[in-house]
């Protein structure tokens, strides 16, 4: 129910991308309309004029940012996998980078999973594991050897280990003491068992008694949480006698599983119960405690500690004791203070406003279950944060579903992987960090090539508009708007897509918000100075001819408030026309390809950039400039596109106005330095 009940949300990029969609389209049909109007009111050639607005509202929307965005995101994927991380759904590649909480269980994620007994407790002997060998004699040891054993479902069959790595742990541990659960099995036969699980936090089993080489009666064992099964119990084990537990004994187990949390220890504690048909799980013997070490992963501190220069908190979530969790969370560097940690019953005791006044300084949940799990998550997400929620099992689909990122692990169960947007296959937490870091650079890449889309789209768009509304012959012709988007929006904002990016200098700044817009931080500014740069480029390049014209007769000098009646008259002639327009033409295509190169990095300078980390933009670059080189020399392509033919003088002056886009780079980098 709680895994169906989640709803779908849209990514944050999802949402950009739509909102921004929407207003490009009515900006855009605004503008061309207005420049029809204008036509319309001047009385040009209406055909001609409704053709030129058609197609610059069909150039004013960046149609091939969709096609960017999958390729981008689709390549990510695959780089990803290289890192053990299968991404089961596209747009989450990006939302990885606006993560700014990763929620992990510690065992397996955080700590290896690989457990071994270092200390065992029984009645009011404190062990040391290892010098435990040989002491198997005890009532006491065997009996609780026997329910640890018996309550299990592991299994060691030569070197294949199946099984719960806990209960592995148990089973290397009897065979030690010398107990194997597979001899044990033949003489106390299982008939009926209670499964784990996370509301009970315990397992019992069912056996037969063998007597005189048949069964007589029967007897259960259970083994969970300590704290949960002393609460059952009302015996403990005394020199193999069950006597009645006291308040003092209760209170010594409790100093016990204490002591072992504090070390790091993950706690398990036996019990027995009956030896008639229909024991339960009330009125049991308390059989021992062991204590189990799962060490740390190496390389989660360091996870860890980038995580936290890279602005993104990491809460541990766990069904472990809060000592024992909070052990492993100092050691890793996620709490420094017992205050950050809490209980699944301290919580269950917070209403809404209390935790969410809390959860911003809250670090570690133990003893936590899966619906407390999902208001960690949902108070996480209300309080303004992008989550990533990592599990393996049955009870963690509900958390991983309603995460921002649910993160199962490979070993985890099938519904556990289904309900996740990502699988790490080696199960490593600090692969989550490799995956962020690869998420941030998604979203920047995808952030270039949108600006450099819609700034050359905007330079376009206003140099039409400004030359029609002073007056002005078209710049371009209808074909030829369509082919500059054909040379700049495609191969050119591709490469932008595919950009390396320094990964590590991504991952020294904060989080972005939920809310950000694709034009925060400069965006906006950087889209409005290169589109108004391309379009003073464009005019200038449209208009140099007819001024070069009038200068050279005096007339834009001595009679200057009657240039653009001047430059009107020039250009009714077919001629002056025909060239000024492929001018504009030439110089909007070059210079586009030069603006994509200088955004690579608005930081650095493009001396400083590596041309070959990028060999998608060289061949971008050098496929767009032969191609807007081909409409002006090649007869066919002459005639098809109505330019002329232009000379190597020509070529030359065109190339330095196209170049730009780069000058103003390298100046507002100097500038910023």
């Amino acid at each position: 129910s709680m895994i169906t009940d989640a709803e779908e949300e849209m990514t944050p990029l999802q949402k950009r991308l739509g909102d921004m969609g929407k207003l490009l389209s009515i900006l855009s049909l605004g503008v061309c309309a207005a420049l029809f109007l204008l036509a319309v009111f001047q009385h040009r050639n209406i055909p001609e004029m409704l053709l030129v607005a058609i197609s610059l509202a069909v150039a004013a929307v960046p149609e091939g940012l969709p096609a960017v965005v999958t390729i981008c995101l689709a390549l990510s994927v695959t780089r990803m996998v290289k890192v053990h991380t299968i991404i089961r759904r596209l747009p989450s590649v990006e939302t990885l980078g606006a993560v700014s909480v990763v929620c992990s269980d510690k065992t397996g994620t955080l700590t290896q999973n690989r457990l071994t007994v270092e200390k065992c407790w029984w009645y009011d002997v404190l062990e040391d594991a290892a010098g435990s060998n040989g002491r198997g004699e005890s009532r006491c040891v065997q009996e609780m050897l026997r329910g640890m054993l018996l309550c299990n479902d592991a299994s060691l069959q030569g070197e294949q280990r199946i099984g719960d790595p806990t209960e592995l742990a148990l089973l290397d541990f009897g065979e030690k003491m010398g107990m194997h659960r597979e001899r044990l099995e033949k003489q106390y036969p299982r008939y009926d068992e209670k499964p784990f699980d996370s509301d009970r936090k315990m397992m019992t089993t069912y056996h037969r008694i063998p007597k005189n080489g048949g069964h007589k009666g029967s007897i259960a064992y259970t083994k969970g949480a300590p704290d949960v099964i002393v609460q059952h119990c009302t015996h403990i084990l005394q020199d193999g006698r069950s006597v009645p537990m006291t308040a003092g004994q209760r209170k010594r187990i409790s100093e016990v599983v204490e002591l072992m949390n504090s070390l790091a220890l993950r706690t398990l504690a036996a019990a027995q119960s009956g030896n008639t048909p229909g024991c339960g799980e009330e009125g049991m013997t308390f059989l021992g405690i062991v204590g189990m070490r799962d060490p740390a992963r190496p390389e989660a501190e360091e996870a860890v500690e980038i995580f936290r220069r890279a602005g993104v908190s990491t809460v541990m979530i766990t069904g472990d004791h809060v000592d024992t969790a909070y052990a492993i969370a100092r050691q890793l560097g996620i709490a420094g203070h017992r205050s950050q940690c809490i209980t699944g019953r301290e919580l269950d005791r917070l209403d809404d406003t209390s935790f969410l006044k809390r959860i911003k300084d809250l670090r570690v949940y133990a003893r936590v279950t899966p619906a407390q799990k999902v208001r960690i998550v949902k108070g996480l997400q209300l309080s303004g944060e992008i989550v990533a929620m990592t599990g393996d099992g049955v009870n963690d689909a509900p958390s991983l579903k309603a995460a921002d990122i649910g993160v199962a692990m490979g070993t985890g169960v099938d519904v556990a992987k289904q309900a996740a947007d990502m699988i790490l296959t080696d199960d490593n937490f600090a692969t989550i960090e490799k995956a962020i870091e690869e998420g941030r650079g998604v979203y920047e890449n995808i952030r270039k090539s949108v600006i450099f889309l819609l700034s050359s789209n905007l330079g376009e768009l206003m140099t039409m508009f400004v030359a029609v509304a002073i007056g002005l012959a078209s710049p371009l012709k209808s074909s030829h708007i369509l082919w500059i988007n054909l040379i700049t929006d495609s191969l050119p904002a591709l490469a932008l897509g595919v950009d390396k990016n320094d990964g590590k200098s991504l991952m020294r700044c904060p989080p972005r918000k939920a809310s950000e817009s694709l034009f925060a931080r400069g965006g906006i500014a950087c889209t409005l100075f290169y589109g108004a740069l391309i379009t003073v480029i464009g005019l200038a390049a449209f208009l140099v001819l007819p001024c070069g014209i009038l200068t050279a007769e005096g007339e834009l000098v001595s009679n200057p408030f009657t240039w653009v009646e001047r430059l009107r008259e020039l250009m009714s002639r077919e001629q002056i026309l025909s060239k000024s327009q492929t001018y504009a033409f030439t110089v909007l295509g070059m210079c586009q390809l030069y603006h994509a190169i200088g955004m690579r990095d608005v930081q650095k300078s493009v001396f400083a950039m590596r041309p070959w980390d990028n060999l998608l933009m060289v061949a971008a670059c050098i496929i767009g400039f032969v191609l807007q080189f081909a409409v002006t020399e090649i007869p066919f392509l002459i005639r098809a596109f109505g330019t002329s033919h232009l000379s190597g003088q020509e070529w030359l002056l065109l190339s330095v106005l196209a170049a730009f886009p780069l000058f103003a780079h390298e100046v507002i980098v100097v500038f910023r330095k």
